[in-house]
């Protein structure tokens, strides 16, 4: 299996698809192309909270800003998987993720027929290349060398207390789900907290509240989010992504 994932939209990743396609009959699986554009953090947070629960296989992943510059192309080893992306640090969170054993690799690009577009002409060739290889072979190619210098992304934590969290907002989903980085368990045992000094109900669904109501509530990635009951939590708390959040 290679899954596939980027900021690209349409109708750019069907081209990563076709020369993924005419080097190996792998089964190609989209997880997403309409991640927030050139946001690597973003890109990051949702492939981490997604790739873990795929079986083993080749993750192709390509938000990059920095597409026609020196940045390296990478490959990570992680466990059975291998994620393969640009060297901007959105390939680790996931990684680690996945497995706590990595390996890091260095891959040789070769001439690309665009400076704009490696996602067709560098890392789609690249990931069916990995995937023919093998993920415990990697180290026996001389397109990749192994290397422990790389950009990290470690994304930000939140600093918490009996009565105060403060940290930051780490995505907006489609719903306008506000999602924190403060952990879920933040909001045991409470029945209010105050969102940027507003207060607002805990409930554990959004039906714990009216239609149009806002909630403080636990996501399924185990982060408090800021949202409203069949309406965006974004638009009601005036947040986005990056923006500070202090709860108590």
């Amino acid at each position: 299996m290679i899954t596939l994932a980027s900021d690209f939209g349409s109708p750019y990743p069907a081209a990563m698809r076709g020369v993924v396609l005419q080097r190996t009959d792998a089964r190609l699986v989209d997880v997403a192309h309409d991640f927030p554009r050139q946001d690597v953090r973003a890109a990051a947070f949702w492939l981490r909270e997604t790739l873990p629960y795929f079986p083993p296989a080749v993750h192709l992943a390509v938000v990059d800003p920095g597409v026609g510059t020196d940045r390296d192309v990478l490959v990570v080893r992680a466990g059975d998987h291998a994620l393969v992306g640009p060297d901007n640090g959105l390939l680790l969170p996931p990684a680690r993720h996945v497995a706590d054993d990595l390996d890091v690799f260095v891959a040789d690009p070769g001439a690309p027929a665009s400076s704009t577009f490696h996602g067709r002409d560098v890392f789609a060739p690249l990931a069916a290349d990995v995937h023919e290889v093998g993920v415990d072979a990697l180290g026996s190619t001389d397109r990749l060398a192994p290397t422990d210098e790389f950009v990290d992304l470690e994304l930000p934590t939140a600093s918490v207390s009996d009565s105060r969290a403060e940290g930051d907002v780490l995505v907006v989903d489609d719903f306008g789900n506000v999602v924190t980085n403060v952990p879920g368990d933040f909001l045991d045992g409470r029945e209010t907290v105050r969102v940027n000094g507003d207060a607002v109900p805990v409930g554990e669904t959004f039906a714990a509240v009216a239609p149009g109501d806002p909630v403080a509530t636990v996501g399924s990635h185990g982060y408090v989010e800021c949202d409203v009951n069949r309406g965006r939590g974004d638009d009601y708390f005036g947040l986005a992504p990056g923006d500070e959040v202090t709860l108590d």
